[in-house]
């Protein structure tokens, strides 16, 4: 696998980043593209986004945004760490990007003090908990406002 960094998104990297895409079939777990996430993130300030391209050498790969340290607001904002939105672009799936874009997440908010890290996702066939299980992120028996299964990763 090719060395991962996790980039911030301005002019010079905007339309490759925007041009990120899942598979047909996984768009419904990942609610929209990085145009989408994007718009999210200045539609809820509140939720103190923070995003970032994730590149493998010099190639856009994927995105990521979790919510930064927030209070949490359930049900629209959930925290204090929240695994927003994870994209990897259908080209450049099952190469260990989003695996290793998860744990460089998890070293991240732990160095800031976090002590778990949530996120969610819709159930359906292919649907990513068996990946977030294998992270070991465990189900918190909550779901969100649009009925999402939210999981923890104990820090």
């Amino acid at each position: 696998m090719a060395q991962i960094e996790l980039r911030e998104i301005d002019e010079t990297n905007l339309d490759a980043v925007l041009s990120i895409a899942v598979r047909t079939d996984q768009e419904v777990f990942v609610g929209g593209g990085v145009a989408d996430a994007l718009a999210d993130a200045d539609a809820y300030p509140e939720a103190n986004p923070w995003y970032r391209a994730i590149y493998a050498d010099a190639t856009p790969v994927g995105f990521v945004m979790i919510s930064w340290d927030v209070v949490p607001q359930p049900p629209a904002i959930i925290g204090p760490w929240y695994l927003w939105k994870l994209i990897i672009d259908a080209e450049h799936q099952q190469r260990g990007y989003g695996r290793a874009t998860v744990r460089m997440v998890i070293e991240l908010v732990r160095r800031e003090g976090a002590s778990e890290l949530l996120t969610s996702y819709v159930e359906g066939r292919g649907d990513p908990g068996p990946f977030y299980a294998r992270l070991g992120f465990k189900p918190t028996g909550e779901r969100d406002e649009n009925g999402e299964i939210i999981l923890a990763h104990q820090l």
